[in-house]
């Protein structure tokens, strides 16, 4: 079993952990060594047990807050998600585009027709 050298509060301390948990536990004191010189340096020295008491106790709290926000956004994807199934449980609503009256398509070939004869005029011309 690995032993690690942690420092929080400006104080070493060996703590052993399973194999591979190394950078876990590294991680996990380094959150408890900024919350302990956040104390210290608000409040100076503290006795050691007071110090990782106080330092435990603001991370519980943090996680807490994040505990709370994670349910909550939890709560909103669900809801989110419902939304997404039932929009896409309901029939497909079909939209009908009336149709171009022929006399309105005859005209507009009519007009194609003497736009490409311009056209070629003008090509001749050129």
């Amino acid at each position: 079993m690995p032993e690690e050298t942690i420092t929080i509060g400006g104080k070493n301390f060996e703590v052993a952990c399973q194999e591979g948990e190394e950078q876990y536990l590294r991680s996990a004191a380094a959150m408890l060594d900024a919350e302990a010189r956040t104390l210290i340096d608000q409040i100076g020295r503290l006795p050691e047990a007071r110090m990782l008491l106080m330092a435990g106790l603001m991370l519980a709290d943090k996680t807490a807050g994040a505990e709370d926000r994670v349910r909550a956004l939890e709560a909103e994807l669900a809801e989110t998600q419902a939304q997404v199934e039932a929009l896409q449980n309901q029939p497909r609503q079909r939209i009908e585009v009336p149709s171009v009256p022929a006399a309105t398509v005859e005209r507009f070939s009519e007009l194609a027709t003497r736009a490409e004869a311009l056209a070629d005029q003008m090509e001749e011309q050129s």
